[in-house]
């Protein structure tokens, strides 16, 4: 299997590397309505997913399945504008291979976003939250499985999942921008229901700040192939279980759209500055 991968795996970044612009060194991950950081890429090439041989498909309406080659701020990058998740059905090592192929075509540093519920009450709907670290509760791994050493080791080290020194350079462009910028952990459910009640007590209680159904498995394989990570998440709905209210997935597109604006500023400084 881990032969399988390799093959998988090469093969569809040599079909990246003969496009215009796939020089990356820096892989970018557009999490659920996040995809106009795309518009702010000075776009060489735009291939959909389709196109890329073992890549596979979203089938969640906010994310559009396309990769964009090109620069950011001076910087060469690979955006993926649409991820996949463990809900759709797809394996972890599926929903991860993209991370591979990233690393593969040249990138080694990998900024993820995504848009989470706030679970710490001293935050608000619509703030930013740089991950510092995170719990994985998706009972899975993307790592299970034989392991192919020309990737990475065996059992990878977590003891700093998101770079320390990345984190720096994003908060003293928060702070140059005047984006407030939280700092904390998430935590990855399979979902794709929301959680109750009982079950934010529960993940706020293990010391989570934000949950999601995403980010987790990608930031393990990157590590996994020695790529520096850079984690940032929109607050889209408050995780309160005391004053819990429904809501809808349009609700949480139109609170990442919001904001989205203050996420493309200071994913570009930072960019601009690897």
């Amino acid at each position: 299997m881990s032969q399988d991968l390799r093959h998988r795996v090469d093969e569809c970044a040599e079909a990246i590397k003969g496009r215009p612009g796939a020089r990356p060194t820096v892989g970018i991950v557009l999490g659920t309505g996040l995809g106009a950081l795309a518009d702010m890429i000075d776009v060489e090439t735009t291939i959909p997913y389709e196109e890329l041989p073992g890549f596979p498909v979203p089938t969640v309406e906010s994310h559009s399945g396309r990769l964009v080659l090109g620069t950011l701020g001076g910087t060469p990058v690979v955006a993926m504008q649409g991820r996949f998740h463990r809900y759709e059905g797809y394996t972890l090592q599926e929903v991860t291979f993209p991370v591979r192929v990233l690393k593969r075509v040249g990138a080694e540093t990998l900024v993820v976003s995504n848009v989470s519920g706030g679970m710490n009450p001293l935050w608000s709907v619509g703030e930013l939250v740089l991950i510092d670290d995170h719990i994985n509760l998706l009972g899975d791994s993307p790592l299970i499985g034989p392991n192919d050493e020309d990737f990475g080791p065996r059992f990878p080290d977590m003891s700093e999942p998101y770079d320390i020194g990345l984190q720096e350079m994003a908060l003293e462009a928060a702070l140059e921008l005047n984006i407030r910028l939280n700092r904390g952990v998430y935590v990855a459910v399979s979902g794709p229901q929301l959680e109750t009640r009982a079950e934010y007590r529960m993940l706020r209680g293990l010391g989570a700040d934000v949950v999601g159904m995403s980010t987790v498995p990608e930031v393990i394989v990157a590590r996994h192939m020695s790529m520096r990570v850079l984690g940032l998440s929109i607050i889209t709905d408050a995780c309160l279980p005391d004053a819990l209210e429904p809501v809808d997935v349009s609700a949480i597109i139109a609170a990442a759209a919001e904001a989205e604006p203050q996420l493309t500023r200071l994913i570009e400084r930072v960019v601009s500055r690897i």
